[in-house]
C-alpha cells in the first residue's frame, strides 16, 4: 500500500521537513508533463524550470490547522519515510512547500491552486479538501518513481514549473465496490480507497449485503454476521465487518476525504438475511444459504411489522457509523406488486430520515414518491423514463460505467449482459445527457459500480477497475467531456505510476501506455 499508517503516528506539526540522508540519489523517471494530470485540470499554464525536492525541503502549513497538518504529513509519507518535525517559520521562503488558506470564489469546496515555481511551492484552497486535491495533482507531477514505498530516501526529486487552476465538475464522484457477493477484508477496502483518492474520486460506496452474505455487524440482529456473513459465491468462506471495523475504514476513508456509503439492499437481494432470521419471511421459515448469482428471487415480508422493527434496528446502528447518506437498493424486485413496493420504499424512506440520513436508491424507487433529499441512481441503460422528475441524480449507466461488464469477450473476468465496455465506451458520454429532459442540477454526480460475482481477489478489483474508473472519475472532475485521443494519451502516462503502485491493471490495446 502506498500510503501506510506510518503517516497517522507523526504528532501534528506546523512545519514539516523532508528528511533525507547524505546517500547518493536514486534514479529516476523524468518528470510527468502537467498535460498528463487525470483528471484534466480547468486550466493549465506551463512555466520554464522545475521545483527540485531536497533533504532540505519543508513543508509548511498554516498554524494551529489539523487538517493542514494532516495533510503535510501525507505529502511528506509519500516524499520520504519517517518526516521529522522541526521549528521554523510560516513565511515564504526559497525551497518550500505552502499549504494557504484563501482560493478564488468559483473554486468551490474542493477546488485548488497549485503554483509551482523553481524557489517554492504554494497549494492555495479555501478547505482542507481542495489542498487534499492539490497534493493529488502535485503528486502526478512527481516521476513515478516516488511511488515505491522502498525506494528511500528520495532525494532531488523535481516536479515542472507552472500554474495549475482546478475545481470539480460534480460534487458526487463515486465508485462502489460489492463485497456482498465476495467479502473483501478491511485492508483491501483501504488498498481501494487510496487508490481512488489519486484521482480525487470522493465517494465509496460498500454494497453490504445481498442474496449471497450479509457484510456488517448488527449488534441487536447478531445471526445476520455469523450466520448470514459465513457464505460467499460459489461456496467461498465469506466474512463480516465488526461495526470496529467499519468504523476503521469510514476514518481512513474519510482522512481522504472519501464519505463511505453504506448500502443494506431492500427489499429484495436479502436472501442472506432471510436465512439468518425465519421471522422475516411472510411464512416464516427461513431458506438455506445462497451462493449462485440469481437475481429476484428473494424479499423481505413487507407486511409484516417485524421487517420494519427489523430495518429501524440496521439503519439506526449502521447511521450511528457512517456519513450523511444511506443506500436502500430497491433494485430488481420481482416478488411484489408495484403497490407493495411503492408503499415499502416509502416508509423506509421516512426510517432513513427518522436516522438523520438522506436516502439514496437504485432507480427502480423513482417510481415512489421521494424527499426531495433523497436520490435516485440511474443503472439502466434503457430505462430513463420517469426519472426526469427526480431532484437528485447519481449517474451509473451499466453499459457505460460499470467495471464489471467485460472489456471485451476474450476477458475471463466480468459479466457482459449491459454489453462490453471498453475504455473509450466508458469514457465517451456526457452525465448531463444521459436522462432526457432531467432539471438543470439534477445530476448530482457520477458512480462507478463494481459488481463481485467473478471477483474473488484484489487483483480482480483491480483489473476490471482499472483503466476504467479513471475515465469515470474524469467525466466526473473535469469541465466538459474529453477528446479521446487526449484522454488517452494522458492516461498512457499513468502507467509507469501504476506498475510503482503494484497495481493490476488491465493493458487496453487502444492504450497508448509509456514503458
Amino acid at each position: 500500500m502506498f500510503l501506510t499508517n506510518r503517516l497517522l503516528r507523526v504528532a501534528a506539526v506546523t512545519l514539516l521537513t523532508i528528511a533525507c540522508t547524505k546517500h547518493a540519489p536514486i534514479a529516476t523517471r523524468p518528470v510527468s508533463s502537467m498535460h498528463h494530470v487525470i483528471p484534466r485540470p480547468v486550466s493549465v499554464q506551463p512555466a520554464t524550470g522545475v521545483f527540485t525536492f531536497t533533504e532540505s525541503t519543508k513543508i509548511v502549513v498554516p498554524d494551529g490547522h489539523v487538517d493542514a497538518a494532516r495533510i503535510g504529513r501525507y505529502l511528506a509519507a509519500l516524499l520520504v519515510t519517517g518526516p521529522r518535525s522541526t521549528p521554523g517559520s510560516a513565511d515564504p521562503s526559497s525551497g518550500e512547500v505552502h499549504l494557504r488558506l484563501g482560493a478564488r470564489a468559483e473554486a468551490g469546496d474542493e477546488g485548488y491552486e497549485l503554483a509551482i515555481a523553481p524557489e517554492r511551492v504554494t497549494i492555495t484552497a479555501a478547505t482542507p479538501a481542495g489542498w487534499f486535491y492539490g497534493v493529488q495533482t502535485l503528486r502526478q507531477l512527481l516521476p513515478a518513481s516516488v511511488e515505491y514505498d522502498a525506494n528511500v530516501p528520495r532525494s532531488r526529486l523535481t516536479a515542472p514549473a507552472g500554474r495549475i487552476v482546478d475545481r470539480p465538475r460534480f460534487a458526487w464522484r463515486g465508485a462502489m465496490l460489492d463485497v456482498a457477493r465476495h467479502f473483501f477484508p478491511v485492508q483491501d477496502v483501504k488498498r481501494y480507497i487510496d487508490l481512488l483518492a489519486l484521482y480525487k474520486i470522493n465517494r465509496l460506496h460498500l454494497h453490504l449485503s445481498d442474496d449471497q452474505g450479509w457484510r456488517i455487524e448488527i449488534r441487536s440482529w447478531p445471526n445476520l454476521a455469523s450466520h448470514g456473513g459465513n457464505t460467499a459465491v460459489g461456496g467461498g468462506p465469506g466474512g463480516f465487518y465488526t461495526q470496529q471495523d467499519y468504523a476503521e475504514i469510514v476514518k481512513y476513508a474519510g482522512d481522504r476525504f472519501i464519505t463511505i456509503i453504506p448500502e443494506i439492499d431492500m427489499p429484495g437481494h436479502t436472501n442472506a438475511a432471510l436465512s439468518s432470521y425465519a421471522e422475516l419471511n411472510c411464512d416464516g421459515m427461513a431458506p438455506p444459504p445462497y451462493t449462485g448469482i440469481r437475481v429476484g428471487f428473494s424479499t423481505l415480508c413487507v407486511d409484516k411489522e417485524v421487517t420494519y422493527r427489523f430495518i429501524d434496528d440496521v439503519v439506526r446502528e449502521i447511521a450511528g457509523l457512517s456519513g450523511p447518506y444511506f443506500h436502500i437498493g430497491g433494485d430488481e424486485v420481482q416478488k411484489l406488486t408495484p403497490a407493495q413496493y411503492v408503499t415499502f420504499i416509502e416508509r423506509v424512506q421516512g426510517i432513513v430520515q427518522k436516522h438523520g440520513k438522506e436516502m439514496i436508491g437504485w432507480d427502480e424507487v423513482a417510481a415512489a414518491s421521494l424527499a426531495p433529499t433523497s436520490i435516485v441512481q440511474h443503472w439502466r441503460p434503457k430505462a430513463t423514463a420517469g426519472l426526469a422528475a427526480a431532484r437528485r441524480l447519481i449517474l451509473s449507466p451499466a453499459d457505460k460505467a460499470y467495471l464489471d461488464m467485460k472489456y471485451h469477450e476474450e476477458i475471463t473476468l466480468g459479466l457482459n449482459w449491459a454489453g462490453y465496455v471498453d475504455v473509450r465506451t466508458a469514457s465517451e458520454w456526457d452525465p448531463e445527457r444521459v436522462v432526457p429532459g432531467a432539471a438543470r442540477g439534477a445530476v448530482i454526480g457520477v458512480e462507478a459500480p463494481l459488481w463481485s460475482e467473478t471477483l474473488v481477489h484484489m487483483r480482480d478489483v483491480e483489473f476490471m477497475a482499472f483503466p476504467r474508473v479513471v475515465a469515470i472519475a474524469e467525466i466526473g472532475w473535469s469541465p466538459t467531456a474529453p477528446a479521446w485521443e487526449d484522454f488517452a494519451t494522458r492516461l498512457g502516462a499513468q502507467a509507469p505510476r501504476w506498475v510503482a503502485l503494484g497495481i493490476n491493471f488491465y493493458r487496453a490495446g487502444e492504450i497508448p501506455w509509456a514503458r
